[in-house]
């Protein structure tokens, strides 16, 4: 079987859940489209997929989309759409099936893919034209053959709800939707190369990039050589993720101490996060996941973009949800709205506000700092219950299952 995949070109969440089941259909030809950071992800994990094809135009996609079996899309809208106006089946995978939100009932948004004209992408794409980048997610659900949406709070409501009106097709909720296989053959007692990791994941979205509305970068660098000097424990740091890739790799050396900013893989990050002392990330939900089934409790950096202050908002009855950093911690009073792009443009411009002015740079310092020190003052014991919390909330269904359920073993010798 051909399986065309796609993931939606926001940070890295999305295209390492594709990775992840991309490497559970080993023996298909496994075809990749897609540009910008979710390309730059599968170029370095090349090995989960049998083509990459990077930045085609419209029509190369429509026909990759055609001469495919299958199309799975990991919140991908618009590959969705050119497999319904292909014809193909299309599964669409959505790490944040709770998240989207929506102007009007889920009931209009059903009504319109009803009345989706089949002709070209183009027609298809104005008749969506009314809804909002979140109503087109769901959209995609409803378009959908079938939906594998991993847990978290509220995804179960959001579940009731569809199967109550029959909207959509047959939803199926799964656990982490994370490369398992690679974290059962990390090797054991691996150096991790560092004392402390960092993870900022992808970065890049529909707002932010790594020279375009990069403030948080721009903190993120004045922070580094800080960190360095208040910590002499950390000799070791190393900064991975989106923004230190090929071209763009750099060392900070402060005090006798450095810090190594740089892309990993994705095994390889798995690896330093199985055995590294202490771990940060940017609280994205598929980082956590794989920290979570490693039995890692990290420490979440303040959040990019709205998404992160959704998650940390929903697992604020957790461990990691209390202990996480927040721009709060700095301007308590700044309004983000509630919405996906002016939420994550005002966070942009708080972290450009707190990079500017040395007073506020100065209290995000010592109040991370203090988020810190209370992270390295857990005990084991009260570790390993922080991570049974999330467990208890994010669990699921394994992966596997659900993918063998609706993806056939492939059959001897290849398609065409």
């Amino acid at each position: 079987m051909r399986i065309v995949m796609g993931a939606q070109n926001c940070g890295f969440g999305p295209v390492a859940e594709l990775v992840a089941v991309s490497r559970l259909l080993a023996g298909h030809e496994r075809v990749f489209v897609g540009d910008g950071v979710s390309a730059l992800f599968a170029r370095r994990n090349a090995d989960a997929f049998d083509e990459i094809h990077e930045a085609p135009g419209s029509a190369s996609i429509d026909d990759l989309v055609e001469a495919g079996d299958l199309v799975i899309s990991v919140m991908d809208a618009d590959l969705v759409l050119r497999a319904a106006v292909a014809g193909r089946p299309v599964v669409m995978v959505d790490s944040l099936f709770a998240f989207w939100l929506l102007r009007r009932p889920v009931a209009a948004v059903r009504d319109l893919c009803g009345s989706l004209p089949r002709s070209s992408f183009a027609a298809a794409d104005r008749h969506l034209a009314g809804l909002s980048p979140h109503e087109r997610v769901v959209a995609a659900h409803l378009l959908a053959t079938h939906s594998v949406v991993q847990n978290f709070p509220g995804v179960p409501k959001r579940v009731a709800e569809f199967a109550a009106f029959g909207i959509g097709p047959e939803i199926h909720l799964t656990g982490s939707i994370i490369d398992l296989e690679g974290l059962r053959h990390l090797p054991v007692d691996a150096d991790p190369g560092c004392d402390l990791l960092i993870n900022v994941g992808g970065f890049q979205n529909f707002l932010l990039d790594f020279d375009v509305n990069n403030d948080y970068l721009r903190l993120l660098h004045r922070w580094i050589p800080d960190l360095l000097r208040d910590w002499p424990r950390f000799a070791r740091v190393l900064v991975c993720g989106g923004p230190f890739g090929p071209g763009r790799e750099r060392t900070v050396s402060v005090a006798g101490r450095r810090a190594d900013c740089r892309l990993l893989a994705q095994r390889d990050l798995l690896r330093r996060v199985a055995a590294v002392p202490d771990y940060l990330l940017a609280p994205g939900l598929t980082a956590l996941h794989e920290a979570m089934a490693l039995g890692r409790l990290p420490l979440a950096l303040p959040e990019q973009h709205y998404a992160h202050v959704f998650t940390i908002r929903r697992l604020a009855d957790t461990l990691f949800g209390r202990a996480a950093g927040r721009f709060a911690d700095v301007l308590p009073h700044y309004p983000v709205p509630e919405d996906d792009f002016a939420g994550t443009a005002a966070i942009a411009r708080i972290a450009g506000r707190i990079h500017d002015d040395d007073g506020l740079y100065r209290r995000f310092r010592a109040t991370f700092n203090e988020r810190i020190e209370h992270h390295l003052s857990l005990d084991p014991e009260r570790r390993t219950e922080g991570v049974r919390e999330l467990r208890e909330a994010l669990g699921g269904d394994p992966l596997p299952s659900v993918i063998a359920r609706l993806v056939p073993r492939p059959t001897a010798g290849r398609r065409r």
